[in-house]
């Protein structure tokens, strides 16, 4: 096996191919970006090494020599080599790569706190999570997965329900000082947050079975997160999804009012195109995140029917 440290400069090599190739130390200067005079240099210094002449000068044109020739063809074959498996492994680690797509607010509070499971399990696979409340064209974008809120119809993908999501109105516990609200109807006396983007209060009214009028004036939120944010600072009571309440809950910043949810009218689905589910990444991240959906919809706080 030959010794790696007799290899002459790497530098000299690429600039004498390039000259050679280009037939012009000009030309090989501008495709290396360095100057005439440091290609000329770099293959004076070569030419010192090997102990043989690589051009033959004449003024400032140049003439590969016979000796040249045959070393810029081996040169060249070996740069090739080494630039296509440099492209494949560029390939490989493009191939463990997972992008997924998804709302600001599910990607942050839902999708996010549980990641972490599937990259443990799968460490080789980078992950790119990306928030947008833009729907992205999944064809022509480079996103492997969108998780997408909305009815399901997105012809040509791969599409999977993953569940429905439930309204309820959650309240700081220190929200009018503790002195929260205890029947629905209390809510007419309450400042009531609103989601310009999200749901009325209407079907929540309905299912509770009081006779209010959606709340009109005040505050007007544009983003979940933002929602929940102001309820935990006591600015009001907001209707929230329960898919993205539960950090909150769970550390008690806010509290869950009354029994009653209203379904949403929209659902969580899993999308792709026929090529990205072909990739094992995608294919194991839709086996892992049906799995975490299940166990999700199995806690006791899961306010839809129970799991067949």
């Amino acid at each position: 096996m030959a010794d790696l440290r007799k290899l002459p400069n790497l530098s000299a090599l690429r600039a004498f191919e390039a000259a050679a190739r280009n037939d012009s130390f000009s030309r090989a200067a501008e495709e290396i970006y360095v100057t005439p005079g440091a290609i000329s240099h770099q293959i004076r210094a070569l030419e010192q090494e090997l102990g043989i002449m690589l051009f033959s000068r004449h003024g400032k044109r140049i003439t590969i020599t016979e000796q040249g020739q045959r070393f810029a063809a081996v040169i060249r074959k070996s740069l090739n080599e080494i630039a296509f498996a440099a492209e494949a492994l560029k390939m490989d680690a493009k191939q463990k790569r997972l992008t997924i797509s998804a709302l600001p607010s599910f990607a942050a509070r839902w999708l996010a706190p549980r990641l972490w499971k599937f990259i443990d399990l799968h460490p080789d696979t980078e992950v790119v999570l990306q928030s947008s409340n833009h729907l992205n064209d999944l064809e022509r974008e480079p996103i492997d997965v969108g998780l997408r809120y909305g009815l399901g119809h997105y012809p040509g993908l791969v599409v999977e329900k993953l569940m429905d999501d439930f309204y309820y109105p959650v309240a700081s516990p220190n929200y009018r000082g503790g002195k929260l609200p205890k029947t629905p109807q209390e809510l007419e006396q309450c400042s009531l947050l609103r989601m310009d983007t999200e749901s009325s209060w209407l079907p929540w009214f309905e299912a509770a079975g009081i006779d209010l009028v959606e709340p009109t004036g005040g505050l007007l939120i544009e983003d979940a997160s933002m929602l929940l944010r102001s309820a935990s600072d006591g600015l009001g009571i907001a209707l929230t999804r329960h898919a993205i309440a539960l950090q909150e809950i769970a550390s008690g910043e806010l509290v869950r009012l009354f029994d009653v949810v209203a379904r949403c009218p929209l659902s969580y689905y899993f999308a792709c195109t026929k090529e990205a589910m072909s990739k094992p990444q995608v294919q194991a991240f839709h086996r892992w995140l049906l799995d975490e959906v299940r166990a999700f919809k199995a806690q006791s706080e899961w306010p839809g029917a129970p799991e067949p």
